[in-house]
This record gives C-alpha cells, structure tokens and sequence, in this order.
C-alpha cells in the first residue's frame, strides 16, 4: 500500500505543481490499481473509471459473449474477433452485424463480408461519398441501427437489474467473475422469456 500512496503523491506533485495530467502509469483507485479512465464522450459522464467490457448479443436479447479487458482496445480492433466469437459459439456467421462508428473502418467492412456476413451495418460519419450516404440511409442499415440502440438499452438493463456498473469483487479476477454472473443472470431470464412464449404458442 505505502507504494501506491507515495505514487499519488508523486502525481499530485505533478499535476498541482507541474501541471502534467498526463503522468505515466497513472493510478487512479489505491484499492483498484488497475483501474483505467475511460472517456466515452458522454455528456452525462464525461469520465469514467473501470474496465471497458464488450458485450455480444444475438437474436432474444441473449448474450453470446463477454469480455473485460485488461487495458481498453480500440473499438475497431474489436470488430472481427466478435465475429470470429459468434461463428465459434453458434457454428456460424451472423448474418447481420451492427456497431457504433466508432467500430467502423473500411478492412472492418471488407473482412466481414468475406467472412458471409451479409449485412454489416456499421456507420461511418467521416464519409464524403454520396454513394456511401445513401446506403446509410437505406431501410435495412436504418432498422440495424435502431436494433443496436435498442442493445445499448439492454446494456443499462444489465447494470440496473445484475449490478453491472460496479463491481463488488476485488481484482482482475474478482472482476470477470461479476461481469460473468451478471451475464449468467440475465442470460437465464431472457431464456426464459423466450421458452415460456413458445410454450403458449
């Protein structure tokens, strides 16, 4: 502990003396060490700490995977191996995958679509081609979109109904393990739901 509150210290110094923001291995939680700022750009929540988790859904809410990551990747990296996951879990290709812009690239889009995707409904802001506009505007890119919003939703569902925006373990360790039962949880009542509907039909 002694080391960790003398690295305060040091950047307190830094940041009130200095006024560097930016130190080098920065600690922000003394009983979390590795604890990261995250700036999503939320007007809400400017800033936050933790860890980024992606979450995967599919088809009846049902998420099909997770993953908390030890330093926060970019989002267009994480784009392909989702895809690569969801083939692994379920023995194929979705057939449709939408994202936020901030997954997009221009090799996201080429490398899904060679993998069977058939629909890749990510959507690029910095675009100027009239072309590309257009078929961001078409109704099946438009209807993925709003079935990615309705994810984000289900996202703070996760956090309000399981306890997902804090964690109550301690560590890495102690962190997959709340992500992973809070997952589980809500994995067993959106089941549910869906085999009780079908039981009626």
């Amino acid at each position: 502990m002694t080391p960790r509150v003398q690295q305060v210290i040091q950047q307190a110094r830094a940041r009130v003396f200095g006024g560097n923001t930016h130190v080098e291995g920065k600690l922000v939680s003394i009983f979390e060490p590795t604890t990261e700022v995250i700036r999503k750009g939320k007007a809400s929540k400017p800033t936050e700490f933790g860890k980024l988790v992606k979450i995967q859904e599919a088809e009846n809410q049902i998420i099909t995977c997770f993953e908390v990551y030890a330093k926060r990747p970019s989002d267009s990296t994480l784009l392909i191996p989702a895809i690569e996951s969801h083939q692994e879990q379920l023995g194929r290709v979705p057939r449709l995958v939408a994202g936020d812009a901030g997954f997009y690239s221009a090799s996201n889009e080429k490398a899904a679509q060679e993998k069977g995707v058939q629909r890749v409904c990510i959507p690029n802001r910095s675009t100027k081609s009239a072309e590309r506009k257009r078929e961001q505007k078409k109704r099946w890119f438009r209807n993925g979109q709003k079935w990615r919003t309705g994810c984000e939703g289900r996202i703070s569902v996760v956090k309000r109904r399981h306890g997902l925006n804090r964690c109550r373990y301690k560590g890495d360790k102690g962190m997959h393990r709340w992500v992973g039962f809070s997952v589980i949880a809500d994995n067993l009542i959106n089941i549910g739901k869906v085999l009780a509907s079908r039981a009626k039909e």
